[in-house]
């Protein structure tokens, strides 16, 4: 079995002095690719450089909303000249958070529009964060519907209202080990099943989210709970367990769509 990470936040400092071995442990557990997540134009910057160090590695680039308050007139040209390269694979992170707003509300509405629009121009897939703003993102989605690229909701942790509503427009969604979670992700682990074969991906958000259900010697193994890539197995686990599907099915459907998504050159299963 082959997995591709759809999102991984490689540029954050807890891999700084590690790196290498980080992606050394997810090929020996079969998570042959990587996504790095671009969650602001620097970010995206240093996403992008990391994936011309590791043939492995592809990235996202974006601004995310509890950033969009940073976000500068010209940095929307600095996105628009990463999505230039071949490694750069998706518009995003960007979206709406209205649970915690780091950033205003309607700061976040303009300038996730920015990012929709210039997805839709380019037709590049886009990478999207939602959380408590599903109408908001509903309303933009669907303004945008004849022109929309492929659209991802990521790590989604919303209602089965929201996720039938993002099935129904052709959406993509991608499970974390939110999933993992006996507190939080009973209602994702119950809903999992809904979402077709052909609309899921697997994503660890490392080096946030690590599984809490880890065993006692998987999390000794752990640098200060840190989550990992080479962890997206455990969860696609837990995953075909909650769907009730054989690991090896929903490891190629996961596979297939992630490569079919981003358009990415590598073989199918």
């Amino acid at each position: 079995m082959q997995f591709i990470d759809i999102g991984v936040n490689l540029t954050n400092k807890r891999f700084n002095d590690d790196m290498d071995a980080v992606i050394q442990r997810a090929h020996a557990v079969g998570v042959t690719h990587q996504i790095i997540t671009g969650t602001s134009p620097k970010e995206s910057e240093q996403a992008f450089e990391l994936t011309t160090k590791y043939p492995g590695l592809y990235s996202t680039v974006g601004c995310h909303p509890h950033d969009a308050k940073d976000f500068q007139p010209n940095d929307l040209a600095r996105l628009r000249q990463l999505l230039s390269n071949d490694r750069v694979v998706a518009v995003g992170e960007c979206g709406l958070d209205f649970n915690r707003n780091f950033s205003p509300q309607e700061t976040q509405i303009d300038v996730f529009q920015q990012q929709l629009k210039l997805a839709c121009e380019l037709q590049k897939p886009l990478f999207i964060h939602e959380r408590d703003a599903g109408d908001t993102m509903l309303e933009f989605l669907e303004h945008y519907s004849d022109q929309l690229p492929p659209v991802v909701i990521h790590c989604f942790t919303g209602s089965r209202e929201s996720l039938e509503q993002y099935i129904a427009m052709g959406l993509y969604i991608g499970i974390t080990g939110w999933i993992c979670d006996e507190r939080r992700g009973q209602g994702l682990a119950q809903m999992v099943d809904t979402i077709p074969n052909d609309r899921l991906m697997l994503e660890t958000d490392a080096p946030y989210l690590t599984p809490r259900d880890l065993t006692r010697e998987q999390k000794k193994q752990l640098q200060g709970n840190r989550n990992e890539p080479c962890l997206l197995p455990h969860v696609a686990q837990k995953v075909a367990q909650c769907r009730r599907q054989p690991l090896k099915e929903l490891a190629a459907d996961c596979y297939n769509n992630t490569v079919r998504f981003f358009n990415l050159s590598l073989k199918t299963y």
